[in-house]
């Protein structure tokens, strides 16, 4: 009867036209680099003072919903994702491209958002207060066995040799160890210099190893990318949704892999759709019977990652109204609003306003079924990108890049952090080693070691207690069990070697 009741709340007019016009704001701002669904939405907060709280609420599920989709578009197209969450799937995604297959990618893509989405909010919607009550099992030490899996994973979803996933890797925690001791608060690898205090910022170094090595990449062999191009443009071109329903048919598992994985992902806190993408990329890798089609533009890799992304936001919702804990960046936000409207996130919430929170899950439903028929249209728009000249396009993506980089952190570093790292990304492509280790590395390093620093202080050195909780052993074995089994593989076939001489 609740749930009846949220539904009529949600479908005024007023609501229903203030969810069109963020789905519409969400799909602009997702597509453009380094302009991510948290800054769409901290943009936004100001104008949610002027809504009821139905309306604002809904407004801001759906904007969340529509931009993390919508990074996509660009990092299929021109090989730079708009929000971090595709990062995770960018290279994939980019070679279909590469081969005239940029739709069957960005269809496929939609779908499977649309389908992790609208599994997020029916478990959200069903088992909200059960979700939270296993992510609040989460301390400090479950925390850090959960950043060493992402860590092992960041290997995994290396396309090229294993040594290069990890050289990548360690750069990208080399980069989150520049700024402040997490604990002590000490300066490390700042060398005197006051603006490197504050770290690296992840948006800066986002853009920078994605976007700019791209821009560097055309600027040294415009001949090479213009070849490329003519490929793309001489490729047959099917529908958008041409062939996608047999594909999804056939992921069907990997996808409700990525679904499940995005919403537990989500509902822990401090998570987020760009590390419920990785983990679900390198799930669908690990299990694959054909681990060789990843990393040369495969769907096995895209559908299951993107099913994970839009999932997260659903699992990030059940901390942040139950307990009034943010899962990521997102639902922090979706806390301030909740507070702003006199409102306060917790176990009551659902006694006292269950039909208010009821509508704003069901707003982020309806959010995800609206993916489908304005995500084909923002494609069919921004798909005539590639009939812009690389010559006119990409010195207007640096300038978005740029433009990007500085209103994240208002400083002129934050450019400058930009384009080094464009410098650094350009180098470590030419030399065959992917990007997405680093990104991996710079975003659960603070977090690993924040968690580690914090467990040995609670437990006053004794590394022991990093295995006294039951998840926090669970964890902790099947990571040690990881990352023992090269060495038990190797191991095993010198003795193979051995016995057969």
């Amino acid at each position: 009867m609740v749930v009846l009741d949220a539904f009529l709340t949600l479908l005024t007019p007023t609501t229903l036209l203030v969810m069109v016009a963020a789905a519409i704001y969400g799909l602009t701002v997702g597509a453009i680099p380094g302009f991510t669904a948290s800054m769409a939405m901290a943009l936004v907060v100001p104008v949610t003072y002027f809504l009821d709280p139905v309306p604002a609420l809904a407004g801001v599920v759906t904007l969340a919903a529509m931009a993390i989709f919508a990074g996509d578009i660009p990092g299929a197209l021109l090989r730079i994702p708009g929000t971090p969450a595709s990062a995770a799937y960018v290279d994939e995604a980019y070679l279909m491209t590469r081969r005239g297959e940029s739709e069957l990618a960005l269809g496929t893509g939609l779908v499977c958002s649309a389908i992790g989405g609208i599994f997020g909010a029916l478990v959200l919607i069903s088992a909200a207060p059960f979700l939270a009550e296993i992510a609040l099992q989460f301390t400090s030490f479950e925390y850090f066995w959960l950043a060493c899996l992402g860590l092992t994973a960041a290997v995994v979803v290396s396309s090229g040799h294993p040594a290069k996933g990890a050289i990548s890797l360690f750069v990208g925690l080399a980069i989150a160890m520049v700024g402040l001791d997490p604990v002590a608060g000490l300066p490390r690898f700042t060398f005197g210099n006051s603006e490197l205090m504050g770290g690296l910022g992840f948006i800066p170094v986002l853009i920078g190893l994605f976007a700019v090595s791209q821009i560097l990449r055309f600027a040294l062999s415009p001949d090479a990318d213009r070849d490329a191009q003519e490929l793309v443009d001489k490729a047959p071109r099917k529908r958008l949704l041409g062939g996608v329903l047999a594909e999804i048919k056939r992921l069907k598992w990997p996808i409700a892999r990525g679904c499940g994985i995005g919403t537990v992902v989500g509902a822990i806190p401090g998570a987020g759709a760009d590390i419920a993408a990785y983990i679900s990329y390198a799930s669908a890798k690990t299990m694959s019977k054909q681990r060789e089609v990843f990393g040369t533009g495969s769907l096995d890799g895209i559908a299951p990652a993107t099913a994970a992304n839009n999932a997260s936001v659903g699992g990030a919702l059940v901390p942040a109204t139950v307990f009034g804990i943010p899962g990521d960046s997102l639902t922090a936000i979706i806390i301030g609003i909740l507070y702003m409207k006199g409102l306060n996130p917790g176990p009551m919430v659902f006694v006292l306003q269950s039909e208010l929170i009821y509508a704003v899950f069901l707003a982020y439903l309806v959010a995800n079924i609206m993916i489908i028929p304005l995500g084909f249209l923002a494609i069919r728009f921004f798909r005539q990108i590639l009939s812009v000249p690389r010559t006119i396009l990409m010195p207007l993506v640096l300038a978005a890049c740029i433009v990007g980089s500085f209103a994240v952190e208002n400083t002129t570093f934050a450019v400058t952090t930009m384009l080094f790292m464009g410098v650094v990304g350009f180098y470590m492509e030419e030399n065959n080693i992917s990007l997405a280790p680093a990104i991996l590395g710079v975003v659960l390093g603070p977090l690993m070691e924040e968690m580690f620093l914090t467990s040995l202080i609670k437990s006053s050195g004794d590394l022991w207690a990093f295995f006294d909780r039951p998840v926090a052993n669970v964890l902790g074995v099947v990571v040690i069990i990881i990352w023992s089994l090269p060495l038990l593989l190797a191991a095993k076939r010198l003795l193979v070697r051995q016995w057969s001489n």
